[in-house]
């Protein structure tokens, strides 16, 4: 239900070329809708134009909002796509490759694109829109008694602003401001999962790097052990079953080495995908696993805090929550009334008129009010689902929340369980390597027989291999803790 209230003026063309036209109607017009509208919602939008502070999207960068070409449009991205795989390859190396060529980061930013137009275009709705058409016309009648020419041209022109309404638009736009918040989070969770893939895959080849470098030093011992049990065969002083053991270790030694070379080269295939190069690329790590001397880890507390302000599902679900109850006062709105101005011109008749000779001027400016009466109960409905989908977004970040809150306790005891034993792997190794060294001298003096080196050499194995999987595991459940924490960033490369 409307009451228009409209001020037409028209009139025919003269011979002195003079229009009819009330300009005090125009101003006045024009002071009163500013008056109507500054203290309503319209008032608040103006408030916004001039004051960035109050922006929603304030975080939010300003390319994406301003309409400027972005990544992916067109401009080239800089990434590292230049890289000499001829040189070793550092973990920065291999991030910066995997965030370039990842196919999901690149939809995540365009969805964020999408959502920024949504926003936009909710934006659009304080704004007054302008239409116009001319057209020329050209008619020629032929008939028996003769022939007509009419040349005319028509011209229309429609100016409609909505002046009030009650908090609809403002919901669109809070709903919109949301859903971009939420698609900036889920850009940011994209990327938090893909840097953690790279640094896992990263670590595991170093991983399986560590374990062949292992498995050759124990070939060598083993080869070194068999040399000296051959030479005190020659001299007599040693048994020829204490060579042949000696041939039986080193030919375990050489299998276990080759089957650490398979899984290295299996790690560096995982590695090689996880970065987005060529499946037949020859890359060659940089570096080793440290030692993990003084190393610590914050109190379970610290990272549950972290967690539920940063991590970004959750950032997400509550940026999703936050527009659904916007939307719950759009649905609201509709069923309150609005207030729209408009203002026609029309020049030699109005859009689907008949062509006339004579040459008309007319404008128009209205105040509409439109009361919502009855629409068979839709309205009603339509608030119900919308305050539905508040109630299932709220258990939705509940049960996020619940789920982060499980795996970030989970993944702090395995970290600081890892801790410890890293520790214990350390004394371990230290101890074997020292028994070692003493077996030796005393097997090169016979002081010692075959099998007190034989197994103080597997004792020392097995303590590398402890030790490797030790600072594995302890590289997995940091990395882990920091992903469940929301804190995986390009900087935990390094940590």
């Amino acid at each position: 239900m409307s009451f228009p209230l409209y001020y037409s003026t028209s009139g025919k063309a003269c011979m002195s070329g003079r229009r009819k036209h009330v300009p005090w109607v125009s101003a006045l017009a024009t002071a009163w809708l500013l008056s109507l509208s500054i203290p309503a919602t319209a008032g608040t939008l103006l408030e916004d134009l001039i004051s960035p502070s109050k922006d929603p999207l304030q975080t939010v960068p300003d390319v994406i909002l301003t309409g400027v070409t972005l990544p992916g449009d067109g401009v080239p991205v800089p990434c590292p796509a230049q890289k000499n795989f001829a040189m070793p390859l550092n973990l920065g190396e291999a991030v910066d490759l995997a965030l370039c060529n990842n196919a999901q980061i690149r939809a995540a930013w365009a969805n964020i694109k999408i959502q920024a137009a949504a926003t936009g275009e909710a934006r659009a709705a304080y704004w007054p829109t302008l239409s116009g058409t001319a057209s020329r016309i050209n008619d020629q009648t032929h008939s028996g008694i003769g022939s007509s020419t009419i040349n005319s041209h028509t011209v229309y022109g429609a100016l409609n602003w909505r002046i009030f309404d009650f908090g609809g638009r403002e919901a669109n736009l809070g709903a919109a401001s949301q859903a971009l918040s939420a698609a900036l989070s889920s850009h940011d969770a994209v990327m938090q999962k893909t840097l953690s893939e790279v640094i896992q895959s990263y670590f595991d080849a170093m991983t399986t790097k560590a374990a062949w470098q292992a498995k050759e030093q124990n070939e060598a011992i083993a080869r070194s052990i068999l040399d000296t049990a051959k030479r005190r065969e020659v001299k007599g002083a040693g048994a020829h079953s204490d060579t042949l053991q000696a041939i039986t270790t080193l030919a375990r030694a050489t299998l276990d080495r080759n089957r650490a070379l398979g899984a290295y080269r299996k790690a560096l295939s995982v590695l090689i995908y996880a970065i987005g190069a060529p499946s037949d690329m020859q890359v060659v790590l940089t570096g080793r696993l440290d030692e993990g001397d003084g190393l610590t880890i914050k109190d379970l507390n610290d990272w549950l805090e972290a967690a539920q302000k940063r991590h970004p599902a959750i950032v997400a679900a509550r940026a999703q929550l936050e527009a659904a109850r916007y939307r719950v006062a759009s649905a609201r709105s509709d069923a309150l009334p609005t207030l729209d101005f408009s203002a026609n011109y029309f020049e030699n008749g109005r859009p689907g008129q008949g062509l006339t000779l004579a040459r008309t001027q007319e404008r128009t400016l209205g105040i509409a009010l439109t009361i919502p009466i009855f629409d068979g109960f839709a309205r009603t409905y339509k608030i119900r689902g919308a305050e539905a989908q508040v109630e299932q977004k709220d258990a939705e970040l509940q049960d996020i929340e619940h789920q982060i809150s499980m795996e970030v306790v989970k993944s702090h005891a395995d970290a600081v369980a890892a801790l410890q034993n890293l520790q214990a792997s350390e004394v371990l190794l230290t101890a074997a390597q020292d028994a070692l060294d003493v077996s030796k001298r005393k097997y090169e003096k016979g002081a010692a027989d075959i099998l007190e080196i034989l197994s103080t050499q597997t004792a020392l194995s097995d303590a590398q291999q402890e030790r490797i999987r030790s600072l594995a595991d302890w590289r997995s459940a940091r990395l882990r803790l920091l992903a469940n924490a929301g804190l995986m960033g390009r900087g935990a490369a390094n940590q």
